[in-house]
């Protein structure tokens, strides 16, 4: 079974820093690209990040360049999100998600599987 299990949200005031895991299982690993993706109240889920495991390249959003870090750790079929210097436009549902064949790095339509998600919240 295919799992993508989300963690290490919560509520944090502007400047401060989370970070985020998403620990995989049920496929091959180096396979998938990683992405974050993220949900605010209202708004479209939105790209935020991605990496190919492999290879180690990255993508970020522009609103998060500077900011947010993606890593991976082959060995625990984990990704991570380490985000710096959060602002409360940042707040929202962080998901992760896996891609066969990357393109776009943060076209949701690129992923073909999800994990339940994570909320974040940046208090001003």
């Amino acid at each position: 079974e295919v799992q993508l299990v989300e963690s290490g949200g919560g509520l944090v005031q502007a400047g401060g820093s989370l970070r985020l895991s998403c620990v995989a299982s049920g496929f091959r690993f180096d396979d998938y690209a990683i992405g974050w993706f993220r949900q605010a109240p209202g708004k479209e889920r939105e790209g935020v990040s991605q990496i190919t495991n492999i290879e180690g390249w990255s993508s970020y959003a522009d609103s998060v360049k500077g900011r947010f870090t993606i890593s991976s750790d082959r060995a625990k079929n984990t990704v991570y999100l380490q985000m710096n210097s959060l602002k409360p436009e940042d707040t929202g549902v962080y998901y992760c998600a896996a891609d066969l064949f990357p393109g776009d790095p943060l076209a949701l339509s690129e992923y073909d599987y999800w994990g339940q998600g994570t909320q974040v919240t940046v208090s001003s």
